[in-house]
């Protein structure tokens, strides 16, 4: 008598969180079977987004236009959209396929795994008329007699997809979407009778990120949306659930579909130790969401700020800068913020343009030409990415923060950021700072809300609904103002109010 090996332990081949619309059929069926003649056989649960995403309803369309799948890192997300992309291309006949990612990187492995895919079966690389390979403009295009469809690579911006009309949008990491991307993708879908739009990821650092709206629909189970998550649900601010999560191993295989295939077992022993992922593991591992960030609407009202206007404002001596560059850097802005002769606040946008590369030449130019108390800078922020090259310029943190320069960086922690968002709301309300009226200030502050930061409150940048970098760019200013104004020596009795 012999004795059988002991059955391989697999993960959960279905989600925590499965909601879909109602449909009569499925084109997954055609699209695996695609995918396996490329070389790309499919795990049950990957087949099982795919049926459920591609089902279709009575009269030929989809049933779900948006396909949303959340699952920890190294599971096999990317045979889901090989596989989807390979449908699109050679079955569904899908004239312009856009895979966009947070980081190039990403997107150009994602291309090179698809056209190898495709060259490696002779059936689909003679549809190919041409591979298109420069950086940056990765991308497949079928011949005319197969269909002539196109699937483009694309980078992430605010700009991305603008003036395409695409049937189907890949979404990898979405966890890094904001809103200005959404509204730069979604209108190239609405032209189209018969579109889609799937997102890929996983759990968000950021607890105020766009897609935490998207995950809330998918748990209310919104019409036209399918929805996947095998991400544990666990109370991230109560250590004893986490201790418990992080040692629980039917649920790391609940929450890892490929643990036992292509994740093995002990490696997530030893991710689950302190020299692991530590305290990172129920997010990394487990796919646990962080609690939402509030999303309250902004404490300073369009009324109370239109109060503050006047056309002739202008500041009487010394000044500082700051500067805001949106999520997507696609737009940046400097802010002003110094006293009037009559000592209330004067807070103005004095330059705002699109990309980033004239900034430091910028803020060179500012210096040298007011001598300005400090440049605020929020290193935490979007704009972080200037520090190595501003103080190339010399414009850079001080040497003795007790003994700051004119001209050096004033750079906030946490608590300083919340305290700048809740000095300026004080000003507002007390009436103590005018500006001339400027309407991206005013569409900012129209479209802005807050985030919870520890026991305060900053501007949140990515549940906002607008480009509020004004906002938080004079924010910046005003606070890196009230800190260094008293320290720095004044070294001129009159500065220039010409920017």
């Amino acid at each position: 008598m012999t004795n059988s090996p002991p059955p391989v332990r697999l993960g959960a081949q279905t989600p925590r969180v499965a909601n879909w619309p109602d449909y009569v059929s499925s084109a997954a069926p055609e699209v695996i079977e695609l995918a396996e003649s490329a070389g790309l056989v499919l795990d049950p649960w990957q087949r099982y987004v795919l049926t459920h995403g591609l089902g279709e309803r009575a009269d030929g369309r989809w049933s779900a236009t948006k396909v949303s799948a959340w699952v920890p890192r190294q599971n096999g997300k990317g045979g889901i959209i090989e596989a989807r992309e390979l449908g699109g291309l050679f079955l569904l006949k899908e004239r312009l396929i856009l895979h966009s990612a947070h980081e190039y990187k990403t997107s150009q492995e994602a291309f090179i795994r698809i056209k190898e895919l495709i060259q490696n079966t002779p059936d689909l690389d003679r549809r190919v008329n041409k591979f298109h390979e420069a950086n940056g403009e990765q991308g497949i295009e079928l011949t005319r007699a197969a269909g002539g469809s196109r699937l483009r690579f694309v980078a992430r911006s605010k700009g991305s997809g603008r003036g395409f009309s695409g049937d189907l949008i890949i979404l990898d990491e979405a966890q890094a979407l904001v809103a200005a991307m959404m509204a730069a993708m979604l209108p190239t879908l609405s032209a189209r009778p018969n579109h889609q739009m799937w997102f890929f990821g996983t759990p968000p650092d950021d607890p105020a990120a766009w897609v935490y709206g998207l995950r809330a629909d998918g748990e209310a189970g919104t019409d036209r949306l399918a929805h996947f998550d095998w991400g544990a649900d666990v109370d991230l601010s109560n250590s004893t659930a986490v201790r418990r999560a992080m040692a629980d191993v039917a649920l790391w295989y609940a929450c890892n579909p490929a643990l036992g295939r292509r994740i093995m077992h002990e490696t997530v022993v030893d991710e689950a130790k302190p020299s692991g992922l530590g305290e990172l593991f129920p997010v990394e591992r487990l796919g646990v969401w962080h609690p939402r960030a509030g999303e309250g609407a902004s404490v300073l009202s369009v009324p109370s700020w239109e109060a503050l206007v006047d056309q002739d404002s202008s500041r009487a001596g010394d000044v500082a800068f700051a500067i805001d560059i949106t999520p997507g850097r696609d737009m940046s802005t400097i802010t002003a913020y110094g006293l009037r002769a009559d000592g209330l606040g004067h807070a103005e946008v004095i330059d705002r343009r699109p990309g980033t590369d004239w900034l430091v030449e910028r803020m060179v130019e500012l210096k040298t030409r007011h001598w300005p108390v400090a440049f605020g800078l929020d290193v935490k922020g979007p704009a972080g990415s200037l520090l190595v090259e501003l103080k190339k310029v010399g414009i850079e943190p001080p040497e003795d923060p007790e003994k700051p320069k004119r001209g050096d960086l004033a750079i906030p922690n946490a608590q300083e950021v919340a305290a700048g968002c809740g000095q300026l709301a004080d000003a507002v309300a007390q009436g103590t700072l005018r500006h001339i009226g400027q309407d991206e200030m005013t569409d900012a502050i129209r479209g802005a809300k807050t985030r919870t930061l520890g026991d305060a409150w900053a501007w949140g940048r990515r549940v906002s609904s607008v480009d509020i970098s004004p906002l938080v760019s004079v924010t910046l200013a005003r606070w890196a103002y009230e800190i260094r104004a008293h320290l720095v020596v004044t070294e001129y009795d009159a500065l220039s109010n010409i920017y």
